[in-house]
């Protein structure tokens, strides 16, 4: 990125100012200078251009780890006011609805797990589903899944997939409100016959980590992680069904936009009013794919434990937290003194509430929410938590992962599957994965540098550094 295009307003915070008569919102772009060096112009652009989307509130803004996407940069946060004009886009939400990060906690020591390790890495490569058009065994009827599409991680429990302690600790509660099976097409609901318990393929994952360091006693402690303490990240979301809705409902409301006069910067970001058919549609599917999201990682969960108990009997696995960084949410944001009801899209963002926000567990209510950031296969992740600041600067959002730093068709062009494969296994981490050209494009150095997105999303005080994981095995599609 051209950094002499921007405006440095804060010391982790830029801005694009506008050109004489230029008519659109702020922009609001976090993160450190060799961040935002690395990050390509086509972020900037696309920002800018959610910046001229209708009843925007506040900044379009991108998080540390932004880079290039479809519509709306992946790292992009806007909030619309419903009742000022304030749309509803497929762009901003992204085409992977609800995919999301299930950490879970474990009461087993990286001393313990060491001789079992690759025993471990097998039989979770062997029980939990990855890869292209992977299937499980659960194979749903359309009722069945219509029922999935409305309830979300509780029907899971319901259904014997984990514990219904588990849905203190996800989003929601495990379900949204506002879901309408009706709405997803017929296409969208056979791709996902047989996908619910699968990863998937891409940058999904199940990683198998250790807590290295801890950055905050006090955040750690209610969070249950202390260092050597073994958690696993399953990183996946809505799978084929999210997809399809995505791709179905961009007709639809382009030809809103068009019938209405919105004047679309660019056309990836086809949006309608919140407050009309179309964008009320849309809606309605979109929750459907949060709650198809939801409850594939509560299955997910279910087959991770009975893995583990094969091999550890004794073995407790429990939820950490579940939260989604491809949705929009409605939520009450203060704004000029008074609270409004905001609908937020977050792509390639995380909900980030801090301390005392009564949608969380009150475990976690004293420090905030807990915030996955992902990294790249070999690289770690951080666990941090929601500060208050936040909601002031971000509408209560930080970065998701690390970030793109190339192109899948650069990575492939750099790396070989086989080679990186087995140069992570000198370094102690095993990978698991049917596809070689796969590892290839997820290649750590594809990434940006998780450290450098957690610090500087840290300094922008978005969220606040609790404990760096360290990953041990990772299985992928």
């Amino acid at each position: 990125m051209d950094l002499d295009r921007l405006k440095q307003i804060e010391p982790w915070c830029w801005t694009v100012p506008r050109a004489p008569g230029e008519a659109r919102g702020d922009v609001r772009l976090y993160g450190s200078r060799e961040l935002l060096a690395t990050m390509d112009d086509k972020v900037l652009e696309q920002i800018t251009n959610v910046a001229r989307l209708p009843g925007l509130v506040g900044a379009a803004m991108t998080m540390p780890d932004a880079h290039w996407g479809y519509g709306f940069p992946i790292g992009g946060v806007a909030a619309f006011d419903p009742d000022q004009g304030g749309i509803i886009s497929a762009g901003g939400v992204g085409f992977d609805i609800s995919c999301g990060i299930r950490c879970l906690r474990t009461n087993l020591d990286v001393a313990e797990l060491a001789p079992h390790l690759r025993m471990l890495a097998d039989r979770l490569f062997r029980d939990i589903p990855a890869g292209v058009g992977e299937e499980g065994e659960l194979k749903l009827a359309p009722v069945e899944l219509d029922a999935v599409l409305e309830g979300g991680a509780q029907w899971a429990v319901e259904q014997g997939y984990g514990e219904a302690g588990d849905l203190d600790f996800v989003e929601e509660r495990g379900r949204v409100a506002g879901a309408v099976p009706e709405n997803v097409s017929p296409l969208a609901k056979k791709r996902q016959r047989g996908e619910m318990g699968t990863l998937g393929s891409g940058n999904h994952y199940l990683e198998v980590q250790v807590v290295d360091r801890i950055y905050d006693e006090a955040a750690a402690l209610a969070y249950g992680l202390r260092p050597g303490q073994i958690v696993v990240s399953i990183h996946c979301g809505s799978r084929g069904l999210g997809h399809q809705i995505g791709t179905d409902y961009l007709v639809s409301l382009a030809k809103a936009a068009s019938r209405l006069g919105i004047r679309l910067p660019d056309r990836e970001l086809a949006c309608a009013p919140i407050n009309t058919p179309e964008g009320q549609q849309y809606i309605g599917a979109m929750n459907a794919g949060i709650n198809c999201a939801l409850a594939n990682r509560q299955i997910l969960a279910h087959l991770t434990r009975k893995t583990f108990a094969r091999e550890f009997p004794h073995a407790k696995l429990t939820t950490l937290f579940d939260v989604s960084h491809n949705t929009c949410k409605t939520e009450r944001h203060a704004v000029d003194g008074s609270k409004r009801l905001l609908y937020v899209h977050r792509k390639g963002a995380t909900r980030a509430f801090g301390p005392g926000h009564p949608d969380l567990p009150e475990r976690y209510r004293d420090v905030g929410q807990p915030v996955i950031i992902g990294g790249s296969m070999g690289t770690g992740s951080y666990v941090l938590c929601g500060t208050s600041e936040s909601e002031q600067r971000a509408f209560s959002s930080a970065s998701h992962g690390a970030g793109r730093a190339m192109s899948r068709h650069q990575a492939l062009r750099q790396w070989q599957g086989r080679q990186l494969i087995n140069e992570l296994a000198g370094q102690g981490i095993l990978i698991r994965t049917r596809s070689m050209r796969g590892a290839a494009e997820e290649a750590p150095g594809a990434y940006k540098d998780v450290d450098l997105v957690a610090e500087a999303t840290e300094k922008a005080g978005l969220a606040r550094r609790v404990a760096f994981l360290r990953p041990k095995a990772c299985v992928k599609g």
